[in-house]
């Protein structure tokens, strides 16, 4: 018994002494973020944002790969069965808790499938329309929708997408089923809600805050309990009219199951220091959002905050019969 003991200590310590003198090395080549969403979205947004301080952190080029396709499920399980090396990380929205109870037959677990990094964000939502939409404000949109439900329509970004998880909410909250449009990302979507092809949709700050102070897109509230500094005259749902509605959007680091130990390490260090970049606080307040704090920003902090959205939201997805096969 002691042999075996002291047989799987000595091969303990000779495994942390390979991955502390692979780390050492890392990285030697260029690091791929994988967005399981189109470019141009809003997670797409905070990728990009993210890669440039990144790249000088690491002193070598981060890239994004956009591999979208069933509401980011796609890109997760490229990303989870990526060589455990660092050189594949994978940023993801809330996606990562809802996914196992909008599909029946996912290919990976978000949970034991990944090794967290830490969270970047936190993204309220807003509720807006194409500009022409005639409700003035949240109590008339309710109305106008409950007595019109057959023809208007609630677009979003995909079955799983943010915007599609704010829509039901929105739905259930007002006992009103619409009819809603799936598009392939958010980018498409926000384009036809700006050309006027759809009604309207919830869909976060990041994608939405330049459209609203161009005055391009109504707005009528923002999901958050507290007003969003960069849409300060914008007033929450709760104060518009729909009481206890609040939803945020996060986003955060994950590498392959099985990435060493000390490269997890460098890269949740990466992440604390490209949040305290000026341009990415400048940008993400441009954007309605903020970073989180260092403390919210490692693995710790992330593996338990993807354990409580999973169990908040399953229960309410499986009671509004949302699923895909």
């Amino acid at each position: 018994m002691r042999k075996m003991l002291l047989l799987l200590t000595m091969a303990g310590l000779v495994l942390f002494s390979f991955q502390s003198l692979f780390a050492a090395d890392y990285p030697a080549k260029v690091i791929t973020i994988i967005v399981p969403f189109t470019a141009g979205g809003p997670t797409d947004t905070v990728a990009r944002l993210m890669a440039v301080p990144m790249s000088k952190a690491l002193n070598t080029q981060v890239i994004v790969e956009n591999v979208d396709g069933a509401g980011g499920t796609v890109g997760a399980n490229r990303a989870a069965k990526s060589a455990p090396d660092g050189y594949t990380i994978f940023l993801h929205h809330i996606g990562m808790a809802t996914a196992p109870a909008l599909y029946r037959k996912l290919p990976y677990n978000p949970i034991t499938d990944f090794e967290p990094i830490g969270l970047i964000n936190e993204v309220p939502m807003t509720f807006v329309a194409k500009k022409d939409f005639p409700a003035k404000n949240l109590k008339e949109l309710i109305t106008y929708v409950k007595a019109n439900k057959a023809k208007v329509n609630l677009a979003n970004a995909g079955l799983g997408a943010a915007s599609h998880l704010c829509g039901t909410l929105f739905m259930t909250a007002i006992e009103t089923d619409l009819t809603t449009i799936p598009y392939k990302g958010t980018g498409p979507a926000m384009n036809d809600l700006l050309g006027g092809q759809v009604d309207f949709m919830c869909d976060q700050t990041t994608n939405t805050t330049s459209q609203i102070k161009a005055g391009k897109i109504k707005v009528y509230g923002v999901t958050t309990k507290k007003r969003v500094p960069s849409l300060p005259d914008v007033p929450t749902m709760d104060e518009a009219g729909l009481k206890g509605f609040e939803v945020a959007i996060w986003h955060a680091f994950y590498a392959p199951k099985g990435t060493p130990k000390p490269i997890i390490d460098k890269l949740t260090k990466t992440v604390q220091v490209a949040l305290k970049d000026n341009m990415v606080k400048q940008r993400f307040g441009d954007l309605g959002t903020e970073p989180v704090s260092e403390d919210r920003a490692t693995p710790e902090a992330l593996r338990k905050h993807l354990k409580a959205e999973t169990d908040k939201w399953g229960p309410i997805l499986k009671k509004a019969g949302v699923y895909a096969d």
